[in-house]
């Protein structure tokens, strides 16, 4: 039996309230509508930090570590060279202008000792004034005493002057003698020995090295290691002509000599005239000896800054061109120090990195030398932590462009 129902007045008007209000429902869960409303992605504290560039902070979980403070005492490795003393350095030049008749230096460094007879020099200006010697011997000897003057100022000596009065003949050939002992070398020949070799060598490893002097100065570029001045033919031959005044050549003195140690500025810097340390040829350690600092002159040569120490020697037992390795005890005052790997150089810069809560900061700071692994950092940094190795922190272009 079919039973039909008859929905009253009231009734009515609450069912179609519910079925608009369940319309309404669908139509905002609907997943075409979806895109009309876009998402909004909040960033708060916990994601900033890696939105920011590498040159402003870097999130990082490498160990940290704190500066340390106090005095160090470090013995610095130092490459030299022996070479003549210059100060002993005595020239021979021709007091007339002539040919050389005869010559007796046949290469350089031949050794001599002082009144030997170096050369013989024909001029024909002394033998003018021989001549008038003569001359005034027998027509005015008022005017000898003046004669014999002029010869002795050409180069005559008061013997040979003696010998034309006494003969009566004209002496053609002036000689040329040594006024000391020591090693002859002529003018137009290379330097006797080259300077110091530049501050290139590294440090030796361990606790008692350098390994170098500069945070923001690189090792110059390695220079080829100085040779012993080797004995070659002399250029000047008989028969060539000399000027008057004209410097031919040079007598080094080897009972003094010098040894010659290049530094890097920034060791040169703790080092002052009568500073002892000790040195030896680097070919035989056994030959060390004591020794004290008697000169210290910078040196910009090749494109390259350093100091080299000098130290006089008198009646030394080395030869001239030998090498040598100096090591030199080195006091520094109480700073601040870090690994060497903290450190990144940046030009003329040198950066650490802070550790400022889950990240680390870059931080510019002012350093002084590098010593057996150890930069000094000539600021307070006690308080601070930093990243035992910068260099896994960096970013070339974002440091590049570093504010």
């Amino acid at each position: 039996m079919k039973k039909n129902y008859i929905v009253k007045g009231p009734l009515l008007i609450a069912l179609v309230a519910v079925l608009l209000i369940s319309a309404c429902k669908q139509k905002k869960a609907d997943p075409h509508a979806a895109h009309e409303d876009p998402a909004v992605v909040k960033i708060d504290s916990n994601l900033s930090h890696l939105l920011k560039p590498s040159n402003e902070q870097v999130v990082s979980k490498l160990p940290v570590i704190k500066a340390e403070y106090g005095t160090k005492i470090f013995t610095e490795e130092a490459q030299g060279i022996i070479s003549y003393d210059t100060r002993n350095e005595n020239n021979i030049a021709s007091r007339v202008s002539g040919r050389v008749e005869r010559l007796l230096i046949k290469y350089n460094y031949q050794p001599v000792k002082k009144g030997q007879l170096i050369m013989e020099v024909y001029s024909p200006d002394l033998a003018a004034a021989q001549q008038e010697l003569l001359f005034l011997k027998a027509a005015d000897p008022a005017m000898l005493q003046s004669a014999r003057q002029r010869l002795m100022l050409l180069g005559m000596s008061a013997a040979a002057i003696n010998q034309v009065l006494k003969t009566g003949k004209v002496n053609y050939r002036i000689p040329v003698y040594s006024h000391t002992d020591g090693y002859i070398l002529e003018k137009s020949a290379a330097a006797p020995a080259a300077s110091a070799p530049a501050a290139s060598m590294p440090a030796a490893a361990g606790g008692d090295g350098m390994s170098g002097m500069g945070a923001a100065s690189a090792a110059p570029a390695a220079a080829p290691a100085p040779t012993a001045p080797a004995s070659s033919p002399v250029m000047l031959r008989e028969g060539q002509y000399v000027s008057a005044g004209q410097s031919v050549f040079t007598i080094y003195n080897a009972d003094r000599l010098v040894a010659e140690f290049s530094l890097k500025p920034a060791l040169a810097a703790l080092l002052g005239k009568g500073d002892k340390f000790m040195f030896y040829k680097t070919a035989d350690k056994s030959s060390i000896q004591q020794a004290s600092i008697g000169l210290i002159q910078p040196v910009f040569k090749n494109g390259e800054n350093f100091t080299i120490a000098r130290v006089y020697l008198n009646k030394p037992a080395f030869r001239v061109g030998e090498l040598l390795t100096a090591r030199i005890p080195v006091l520094l005052p109480k700073s601040w120090w870090l690994p060497e790997a903290a450190i990144v150089s940046l030009g003329g810069k040198a950066v650490l990195f802070k550790k400022e809560g889950n990240v680390v900061v870059p931080k510019t700071v002012h350093t002084g030398i590098t010593i057996a692994g150890m930069v000094q950092v000539k600021e307070d940094i006690s308080n601070w932590e930093v990243s035992k190795n910068a260099a896994y922190l960096v970013d070339s272009e974002s440091f590049i462009r570093e504010r």
